[in-house]
């Protein structure tokens, strides 16, 4: 592994991550969600790093902030290189963010007298957590021609649509589909991004080459019972529907569980009536399936739809599923992932593959380009929490990585 003591690009890249972290929507915790008020300020602040650093930059039809610099021939195949800057409530600083001023910190190293022969863009994409607004990386999909115009009439908790959100942020939702970008003109796509999880710690390693991202399977379900007296109801005449969901929860637990590499979730249970003395109505929940094999994990949440059809059946309740997301694995390109492994080795270190459980832009990308991406160490495995980190050891390190794979792959 690289001895190197000068850690000036990891000091750079924390002082970047500092900065995107004064832009919250709650005092006291970082909470940005796409087209709030903390995104725009954030989205200002990406504009201003990316321009000090030498990039043509805007905010484009969508909120995110593309910057650009041509390169010794502007008409060759661009190299793209990006991650987002929303994040999800009471999130950590460097989920999404730590990808975005990499790349900046790489257009900074590059001006110091290496001339890319193409074009590199930058790219903060604002819409990747998919938190506030019933859209699936509505950003990146965009460059990736695959906007859904359905979305702009997609509501949050507060009834607002996100057509008049990106109004109120000063976007232009009539301009997602000219943001499509022609694959012709572009030769990969590059993310760097926390690992979200605990191997790399665990095998003591500062970064890892993603190998391929999970396909999810996300659906709501709805368990309809009978309310009643909780103190005069038998047990044996209920129909209970939050002990059926209770019953389903664990169903879903054992089949996440009984797979290789497949992880399965209730995330959000909502009771009603929601009273002490009465026996819940109805129960509306969610599944989140995943893993890195489509089939497999299509298998698993048939098991669960039929498991838990079977136990509603037994306790004389009412079960409805309704899918709505569904995310294919995105294996990542073998020549980029070579070049990923060159610049890995290069510092000393041996290259590690490992899955990505969690979603990213990468997977809208790959649908533009040839596209892959680079773990790095978080402490615990935590991410999605406060008590996200990562080192300026290992920070600096994935810079390193990156500004070597760029180099093989844009100069």
């Amino acid at each position: 592994m690289t001895n190197a003591t000068d850690l000036t690009l990891g000091r750079r890249v924390m002082a970047m991550i500092e900065e995107l972290a004064r832009h919250t929507d709650e005092p006291g915790r970082l909470t940005r969600l796409y087209l709030s008020d903390a995104h725009r300020r954030a989205a200002d602040a990406t504009l201003r790093l990316m321009q000090a650093a030498g990039l043509n930059a805007h905010i484009d039809a969508l909120g995110s902030v593309v910057g650009r610099i041509e390169g010794a021939d502007p008409e060759a195949p661009a190299l793209l290189i990006g991650s987002h800057i929303d994040s999800v409530v009471d999130a950590g600083r460097y989920d999404g963010n730590l990808g975005v001023v990499l790349g900046i910190a790489v257009i900074e190293a590059l001006q110091q007298g290496i001339a890319p022969a193409c074009p590199i863009e930058i790219v903060a994409f604002g819409d990747e957590e998919n938190v506030r607004f019933p859209t699936n990386l509505s950003t990146s999909q965009a460059l990736a021609g695959r906007f859904n115009p359905a979305w702009l009439d997609g509501r949050d908790q507060d009834g607002i649509t996100l057509r008049d959100a990106l109004v109120r942020f000063g976007g232009n939702p009539e301009g997602a589909a000219a943001l499509a970008r022609d694959p012709a003109r572009y030769r990969g796509y590059l993310e760097v991004h926390i690992e979200q999880g605990p191997l790399l710690e665990a095998k003591n390693l500062p970064v890892g080459i993603v190998s391929a991202i999970n396909g999810i399977t996300r659906a709501r379900c709805s368990v309809i019972g009978e309310a009643g007296h909780a103190g005069t109801v038998p047990m044996n005449m209920r129909r209970d529907a939050l002990a059926a969901v209770a019953e389903m929860i664990g169903i879903v637990e054992r089949a996440g569980s009984t797979r290789t590499d497949t992880v399965a979730t209730v995330g959000v249970a909502q009771v009603q009536p929601g009273a002490i003395n009465v026996i819940p109505a109805r129960v509306d929940f969610t599944l989140d399936a995943r893993s890195p094999d489509d089939a497999v994990r299509l298998a698993m949440v048939q098991d669960i739809v039929t498991e838990c059809q079977a136990a509603a059946q037994r306790r004389g309740v009412e079960f409805t599923i309704e899918p709505f997301m569904e995310s294919p694995a995105t294996p990542m390109d073998k020549a980029l992932i070579g070049q990923l492994e060159g610049a890995v080795r290069s510092l000393g270190i041996e290259p590690l593959h490992l899955s990505s459980g969690a979603g990213h832009d990468a997977v809208a990308m790959a649908n533009l380009c040839p596209s892959a991406m680079l773990f790095v160490r978080c402490k615990g495995g935590i991410s999605h929490n406060p008590a996200e980190s990562i080192t300026v050891e290992d920070a600096d390190v994935a810079a390193r990585v990156l500004i070597d794979a760029v180099k093989r792959i844009a100069t």
